[in-house]
This record gives structure tokens, C-alpha cells and sequence, in this order.
């Protein structure tokens, strides 16, 4: 990954793992329309934390194969922490609607410890960012993998999902169509049961589908 000064260039180039082995070559550029400060701790001793670094993105990908060369809505955010994740929950979910005036992020998880995070931000284009409300907490419609789901709705929507982009056992990642304070929204939304993931028999699963290189390290 590069910062241009104005753009962030992601030049890929890997292999997938079985069932479908299959190469990834290309580039994606994300040039946010505003880069927030905006760090929200996930536990109370900061231990976990979210960094929305560009919520709202022009992004354009341009892979190796047919048909994935295209212009769009895109963000880059990232997740830092110091204790793996199924130490200190045991599900979440999180969504990103873009909306007529910039963008909503919704975060909900349940702690380990019995305790539970909200949030809601909405973000304009220049990047500024403010905690907002968000309406009630809504169950739609489980994964094929039978993960449980959930997002915000105003009273009366069943948020549904649009687009299936990835399924796993413990995880789902989709669009999701919801209205949000009166406004049809469409965005990605992700869910994880981190009590699936501590379960021995899955665990070791992971490494068959996400295999390391031989001689793999983090880069300086």
C-alpha cells in the first residue's frame, strides 16, 4: 500500500487458497473525499480499537480478470488491538450506509464480560465526523452458514440482504438494504460470531483456507 498524497494505491498480487486455488494481480486506488481523526476504543481499557480512516472514498479497481475492472463508493477503515478478538467478544456487528449527505458507521458488540458497545457516526464528505443516534437494534435474515444478524432500523423495516459477498461459518459480509431515521439506505454490513470462532473443531480450518507462504513475514 501507497500514499500518493492524495490517493492510497493497493497493489495486489496473491493466491487464493483451496477449494479454488486462482491468482489476484492488479491495483485498487481509494481517494477519499476526507480523512477523519475520528478512534473509537471497542473495550474500556483500549485494548481494541476502530480507525474509520476514510469513511467516504471514490474507488476505482482494476484486477487481472474479466469484469473486475470498475469505478465506485468505497472507505478504508482498520481494526488495531493487542489481544485477539475472541479474548474480549462474543459477536458484533457493523455497517456503513452511505447516505444523501455523506455517510453512517454503526457498530454494535457484545463483550465478552457481559457488556455491550453502540455507536453511530455520521460522516460528511470533508471528513467530519459526530456521534449520532441510531434507531432500534433489528434481527433479519441469517447467513447460509446460519449466522445470526442484525442492524438498525426504523420501526417497521426489515433490513434485508442485497448482495452476498462473503460466507463463512463464523462471519458474513454482505450489502443490506435498511432505512435509516426515513431514508432507504443500501451498504456493507458485516457479522461475527467470535463463539463459533473460539470452537476447536473450526479453528484449525483456518489455516487450510488462509495458508502462509513459506518464509512469510511482515514487511518493513
Amino acid at each position: 500500500m501507497r500514499w500518493t498524497g492524495s490517493e492510497l494505491a493497493i497493489d495486489i498480487d496473491e493466491v487464493s487458497g483451496p477449494p479454488v486455488i486462482s491468482r489476484v494481480r492488479g491495483q485498487v486506488r481509494l481517494r477519499p473525499s476526507g480523512i477523519t481523526s475520528v478512534e473509537l476504543p471497542l473495550t474500556p481499557d483500549g485494548a481494541h480499537v476502530w480507525r474509520p480512516f476514510a469513511p467516504i472514498c471514490e474507488i476505482s479497481v482494476d484486477l487481472d480478470a474479466p469484469g473486475w475492472r470498475w469505478n465506485g463508493h468505497g472507505y478504508f477503515d482498520a481494526n488495531f488491538g493487542t489481544r485477539a478478538l475472541e479474548a474480549d467478544f462474543d459477536f458484533w456487528t457493523w455497517g456503513r450506509f452511505p447516505t444523501r449527505d455523506g455517510a453512517t458507521v454503526i457498530y454494535d458488540a457484545d463483550r465478552r464480560d457481559g457488556t455491550h458497545l453502540s455507536r453511530a457516526f455520521r460522516f460528511t464528505p470533508d471528513g467530519h465526523a459526530e456521534q449520532t443516534e441510531a434507531p432500534p437494534r433489528v434481527g433479519f435474515r441469517r447467513s447460509l452458514w446460519q449466522v445470526r444478524r442484525e442492524t438498525r432500523a426504523d420501526p417497521g423495516t426489515v433490513p434485508r440482504q442485497s448482495l452476498n459477498m462473503l460466507d463463512a461459518p463464523f462471519y458474513s459480509r454482505s450489502t443490506v438494504t435498511t432505512r435509516l431515521n426515513g431514508e432507504e439506505v443500501t451498504g456493507v454490513h458485516e457479522a461475527l460470531d467470535l463463539r463459533r470462532f473460539r470452537s476447536a473443531l473450526l479453528k484449525p480450518m483456518l489455516a487450510v483456507r488462509v495458508p502462509r507462504r513459506a518464509g512469510w513475514h511482515w514487511p518493513d
